[in-house]
């Protein structure tokens, strides 16, 4: 039986059953397997994401050409063959030949650019360049071969507000590539893009060694890789204030595996022209799969009707893959207030949401039709604070059985699957200021892990599933301490106990056997506590608790030590009082 899968994608692909339609289209991203057992097709990740020619140190480089700008014009020397022309410090390379080469760029212009045809692979090594076209791209790579990008010392690029020599040609970015690009090296760069965006490839973009790349746009997208972005190590650091721009953006697979990624994205929703449709800004937009192993990543979206994550798109509906996240860490803000707008007659709003995975089509008011796109998380750290939206909406299922996810709701619900929501494993808390803690629009599932949630109050729950639609919550294990009751009507396998008010801003600790946690209670939330565990819990209010580690963003301590405190007494719970809420 041929089994030639990643372990890292046996969450997302064996556990769930994907079909082949579910992962990126790109055929350079996905190759197919087949279980001879069964006859399914299994796709899985091929070996062009960790293929060995993205390491520049299995390319041979016949020849080095060193580029020099200066104040007087840029001056060329390894040059043999003739194959950089110059006008000032206007540098054009054509190789025709069937070597590889590398392309040494150094010295300043403020007035320049670097444009590159070719028929091979290449390296261009930045070495202290401060380069700037104020009429076009500063680096304008017109060759479809990989393109090794080397970062040594600190080096700048620019843009100018206009790209008045752009021509027929692509030429969508200050650095901007037909090819691959492959980022390595430990030195800076930083670029600053007024007319385009800061980086584009129309294949993919890769940050491969110990380089710090800075991008900040005020016309375009941060980082653009239309095939697909990925981040296994150094630092990227994006900034975009331009309407309806992301920090990166692909038209299929974004993929975090290691290093830090920051993003501070301030731009609004706004209509765009080329879709006829509004569209918002965001850290991350990925058309197809979120895929993240390892690292780190924080975004803070201060825009209207901003996201932080999102996959898929609600305007083309094609078939998604299963986005996962299996390690690494993720911080999320967003705060900006909704867009509302009227489009062909039809009235609707852009909310600021953290993570949006997938699309639903709505069926009625408390039922979808179709849905696109599984989340997944097997372990890591997710964290996500949104004033005005839900913090976390995933379109179809969403399973938790693994690492620690931490969302906060000032308006909307915590975490909200439109389809079926299931926990296994993991720490998992969803705190709501304006509606449910943790809501599904289909079937809930709670089996296992440490779950803390608080919904607003009646008819809002800590624990919703959307009962309208003929659905139903099911407890059988976990340890679970719930603000606001849990879904009426709910099939409690494993039983629940309530107490009939609790207080707010104290510390709670809940025993479960051998296991002790400690949750700190919100400013406000439903009245009833509701708590489970595979054995009666004991909880006590208002305890003291030192060392230990956070989680749930400070609302949680494990591994502390309690001391104080009053015995809470419990009554075996109904589920007669509590939900439905809504949906």
């Amino acid at each position: 039986m041929k089994r030639s899968i990643l372990l890292l994608l046996f969450f997302a692909v064996i556990a769930w059953g994907c079909t082949p339609e579910t992962q990126p289209g790109n055929q350079e991203i996905i190759e197919q397997n087949t279980d001879d057992d069964t006859g399914v097709e299994i796709p899985t990740v091929s070996d062009v994401t960790n293929d060995s020619d993205d390491n520049i140190a299995n390319t041979s480089f016949k020849n080095i050409i060193t580029i020099t700008f200066a104040a007087s014009g840029a001056t060329v020397t390894g040059d043999n063959a003739g194959i950089v022309k110059i006008n000032g410090n206007q540098v054009t390379a054509t190789n025709t030949g069937s070597d590889a080469i590398k392309y040494v760029l150094t010295g300043t212009s403020d007035n320049g650019f670097f444009k590159l045809y070719s028929g091979k692979k290449q390296a261009l090594v930045l070495k202290d360049l401060n380069l700037t076209n104020p009429s076009g791209a500063a680096i304008n790579n017109q060759s479809k071969k990989r393109t090794f990008v080397v970062l040594e010392g600190t080096n700048k690029l620019a843009d100018g507000a206009a790209y008045t020599m752009e021509g027929t040609e692509d030429q969508k970015a200050a650095f901007f590539s037909e090819a691959q690009l492959i980022f390595s090296g430990d030195g800076t760069l930083t670029v600053t893009a007024t007319g385009k965006a800061g980086i584009t490839s129309d294949d993919y973009i890769r940050f491969l060694g110990k380089q710090t790349v800075n991008v900040t746009s005020s016309a375009g997208h941060g980082i653009r890789g239309k095939d697909y972005i990925r981040v296994d190590d150094g630092i990227v650091n994006v900034a975009v204030s331009a309407d309806m721009k992301k920090g990166f953006s692909s038209d299929s697979l974004v993929r975090i595996t290691g290093g830090t990624t920051v993003m501070k994205i301030t731009g609004n929703a706004a209509y765009d022209e080329e879709d006829q449709d509004y569209t918002s800004s965001g850290g991350i937009k990925a058309d197809k799969l979120f895929e993240m192993t390892g690292g780190s990543l924080s975004i803070n979206n201060t825009g209207k009707g901003g996201k932080g994550i999102r996959v898929g798109s609600s305007t083309v509906r094609e078939t998604l893959g299963t986005s996962y996240v299996t390690g690494g860490t993720i911080d999320i803000t967003t705060s900006g207030q909704k867009v509302a707008y009227t489009l062909n007659g039809t009235s609707d709003e852009k909310k600021s949401k953290g993570i949006m995975i997938g699309w639903a089509v709505k069926k009625d008011e408390h039922t979808y039709s179709d849905f696109s796109g599984d989340f997944v998380v097997a372990g890591g750290k997710i964290t996500v604070n949104c004033s005005n939206a839900e913090a976390i909406e995933v379109k179809k299922t969403l399973t938790i059985k693994g690492g620690e996810v931490y969302a906060w709701s000032e308006a909307d619900d915590a975490i909200n699957s439109a389809s079926t929501f299931i926990i296994e494993d993991g720490l998992v808390c969803g705190i709501s200021q304006g509606n449910d803690g943790l809501d599904a629009n289909g079937n809930f599932y709670v089996k296992g892990g440490v779950v803390y949630a608080c919904g607003k109050g009646s008819p809002e729950l800590a624990i919703d599933a959307n009962t309208e639609g003929r659905f139903k919550l099911y407890v059988s294990g976990g340890t679970i301490f719930a603000l606001g009751g849990l879904e009426s009507g709910a099939s409690l396998t494993q039983t629940c106990y309530q107490a009939s008010s609790w207080s707010t801003n104290k510390y709670y600790s809940i025993t479960v056997g051998e296991d002790t946690y400690v949750f700190k209670t919100p400013s406000s939330g439903g009245t009833k506590l509701v708590v489970s565990g595979a054995s009666k819990p004991t909880v006590k209010s208002n305890v003291t608790v030192s060392g230990g580690t956070e989680i749930f963003g400070g609302y949680g301590v494990v591994n502390g030590t309690v001391s104080g405190g009053s015995a809470v007494t419990l009554s075996t719970y109904t589920n007669s009082g509590g939900g439905p809420g809504r949906p």
